[in-house]
């Protein structure tokens, strides 16, 4: 997840456009999804993700990028966190809409590869009200927002977290990779 350096993942009005994001962190993050079988959304991420990523590797001006993450988001299996998309049939896509814990949980012990998380700071926050996030992944960008939809804003106790890896990128994002500390 992209965050401030005084911890935004938006700005108050949901404003990204602060984001740095160039083909050294799409690389980067491109190496993290090869990990994943499951994505997912809160439904405001999904509904931007649906509307560009299942034809972006089909359009002529495609980017390597492009390709690669057109490819991925249409074979991974999608999981909508969402209680107004309830009910809705979707391919090769699942809707929690209640018993979050129970079903994220159930998802974790089921075989395959990891589950990743894009965005959605209110599907974030919803898990980590469960304690049920067991690795962050967050690209610091170089700007301080003062204001905005803070990633760690509901939080009741204490979580430790033990630092895996860090990595430097030109454009100055640092990528940061934590586990929970049990």
């Amino acid at each position: 997840m992209h965050v401030s350096l005084d911890g935004f993942v938006a700005g108050p009005n949901g404003e990204m456009d602060w984001i740095q994001v160039d083909e050294e962190i799409f690389d980067h993050a491109g190496e993290r999804i090869d990990h994943a079988d499951t994505a997912l959304y809160g439904r405001v991420t999904y509904q931007m993700m649906e509307a560009y990523w299942p034809t972006a590797g089909m359009q002529p001006n495609a980017s390597k990028h492009d390709v690669d993450h057109s490819k991925w988001y249409n074979s991974v299996e999608k999981v909508i966190l969402s209680k107004s998309m309830q009910g809705q049939e979707l391919d090769n896509t699942t809707i929690i809409s209640d018993r979050l814990e129970e079903q994220i949980n159930r998802l974790k012990k089921r075989p395959g590869e990891e589950i990743i998380i894009f965005g959605s700071p209110g599907a974030a926050h919803s898990l980590m009200d469960f304690d049920l996030i067991d690795e962050f992944w967050l690209f610091v960008n170089p700007i301080l927002l003062g204001q905005g939809i803070p990633l760690f804003s509901r939080m009741e106790d204490h979580r430790k977290l033990r630092l895996l890896s860090s990595h430097h990128f030109a454009s100055g994002v640092i990528a940061l990779h934590y586990e929970r500390v049990t």
